[in-house]
Parts: structure tokens; sequence; C-alpha cells
């Protein structure tokens, strides 16, 4: 058996990469340009317009409610009934648009939803919840 002798050809054999470099930069393009962005759906936030101070600071409306259930509105015990006719003398005298209700820990959920209800119906949107510890 004979043996063949490696010549200069077979070691110059090589296969040539760029054909198949160039149709893979080309699909590369291709898919960049077809391809479509969209915006992702989410939830907006109510952002602040900025962080200037206003001209005419606004006096927020300040009802306490003790452990007993009594309401006070600028000093004096309000009737329940009464929370909606005092908060709109109040309006009618300061330009507000938020209100502060003050609870005391051991008051009930009820009566504190009430007046947070009582104040929106005459018309402040904007009400915070406060928690009076002893």
């Amino acid at each position: 058996m004979k043996r063949k002798k490696h010549t200069a050809a077979d070691d110059d054999a090589q296969i040539d990469m760029t054909p198949m470099l160039d149709i893979v930069f080309i699909m590369l393009i291709f898919f960049i340009v077809t391809t479509t962005f969209s915006s992702e759906k989410g939830l907006s936030a109510n952002r602040p317009k900025d962080n200037t101070p206003t001209n005419t600071p606004s006096k927020a409306l300040s009802i306490r409610i003790d452990d007993t259930g009594q309401i006070m509105m600028g000093g004096r015990i309000v009737d329940i009934r009464r929370v909606v006719a005092n908060t709109q003398t109040y309006l009618a005298e300061n330009a507000t648009e938020t209100a502060a209700i003050q609870a005391h820990e051991n008051t009930e959920h009820g009566i504190v939803v009430e007046v947070m209800d009582q104040v929106k119906l005459a018309g402040i949107r904007n009400v915070s919840i406060l928690v009076k510890k002893d």
C-alpha cells in the first residue's frame, strides 16, 4: 500500500466565509428595519405640576373626632348631620380644597367614614385621615 503524499493544494484549502457574513448582515439589517416598537400599557401616575408655592396658601379644614364619637369643627361640637352645612360655611369663608380628619384611635370606623362622606358631599375632594394616639 502506498501512501499519498500531502500536496500544497490540500494545505491551502479553506472555506470562504465572506458570502455567509454578508447574508447574516443583510438579514440583521432586514430584521432591524422591519421591527415595530410598541409602547407598553400601564398605570399613569398623578404627578404634581411643580413645586412652586402658590400665592394664596389654602388652609385645610380641620375636623376632630374623639373616642366617644363627638365631632369638633372650629372648636365647637357639631352633630354628624350638620357636617355638610358647616363645611359649606367654611368653604364660603376660606378657599380650600383639602380637609384633615383627626380621629382618636378608639373612634369607630363608621363615624370616620360618614364624616368623610359628608365632607366630600360638601365639595371637598382631598380628604386626609389622621389617627391620634393618647
